[in-house]
């Protein structure tokens, strides 16, 4: 096990169920913590809406039965907070602003807050639950600079490439991402949703020479069955820990640094890029 000051750090990324019930949902993310602590784990990320659930139809959500929402100061973040210590803790939960409800993930530790992320890109009837978010930003970490994402963010590219650019080396994406809705597989691995989960965080990886550690729901909330398959994927894109579509832990023990200078070594993907080849996105970002 590494000790507090050594470069090589656990992550660990959770499958697991959790529904609306808040209080089981933290007893069961204390009891996650302690396993993780026992593990020797530095960095722990829980999944989208570990805190009171997903919602149960993607398409058409029931705005009647929305999952319950929190302030960010609320109480059972803070509990979270005080659980974690000196353990770096993302988590996934409904976060109440005003009149707008999000889609939010929150980096803590004993400390307090370390980061927020707010979801950006919404699927299919989402927008009918949650308002968006509308930015991404890096912050600094006990285990290095961090970025957060949740679920269908990782579908777009600029999500991740925008968080390696502000310095993040190590991603975390939180997910509720489920089964294909409009076309099942008789078994989840053989799903066309499973296969683009597992693509999209190791291309994501990859592509930015970072660390992403990828957590997921698992089990049924209403009409949608959700994946499992958490990871931790390294800075050449390599899977280096996972689950199956059951819950647990995939623990990854990783030198972020020297992993991510050892990719960039001779290919450096974010200096390398081409910006005035690229006049298209270019105008568009100015918009």
């Amino acid at each position: 096990m590494p000790d507090a000051s050594s470069a090589v750090k656990r992550l660990a990324a959770v499958a697991g169920h959790f529904g609306r019930d808040l209080e089981r949902s933290v007893v069961k993310i204390s009891g996650i913590i302690d396993d993780a602590r026992r593990s020797g784990v530095d960095l722990l990320v829980l999944p989208d809406a570990a805190l009171g659930g997903y919602l149960g139809d993607l398409r058409h959500p029931d705005v009647a039965s929305l999952p319950p929402a929190l302030t960010v100061d609320a109480p059972e973040l803070r509990e979270i907070a005080t659980l974690a210590g000196e353990m770096v803790v993302c988590v996934g939960y409904t976060e109440q602003d005003g009149d707008h409800r999000y889609n939010a993930a929150i980096c803590l530790s004993g400390d307090g807050i370390l980061g927020r992320h707010r979801k950006v890109h919404q699927p299919a009837g989402e927008s009918l639950a949650y308002a968006a978010g509308d930015t991404f930003s890096a912050f600094d970490t006990p285990v290095g600079r961090m970025g957060l994402m949740i679920d269908y963010d990782k579908t777009f590219p600029e999500a991740a490439r925008s968080l390696a650019l502000d310095g993040a080396h190590v991603l975390a994406c939180l997910s509720a991402w489920p089964a294909s809705v409009t076309d099942r597989a008789a078994r989840l691995p053989q799903d066309r949703q499973s296969r683009l989960f597992d693509l999209y965080d190791c291309a994501r990886a990859a592509e930015n020479q970072v660390v992403l550690v990828s957590s997921n729901q698992t089990g049924i909330m209403g009409d949608l069955r959700f994946l499992g398959q958490a990871k931790v994927v390294g800075p050449g894109g390599d899977i280096l820990a996972r689950t199956a579509a059951k819950g647990g832990l995939a623990i990854a023990e990783i030198d972020v640094e020297g992993e991510i200078g050892r990719a960039r070594r001779v290919l450096r993907h974010l200096q390398e890029r081409r910006l005035d080849a690229y006049p298209g996105l270019n105008a568009e970002l100015r918009r």
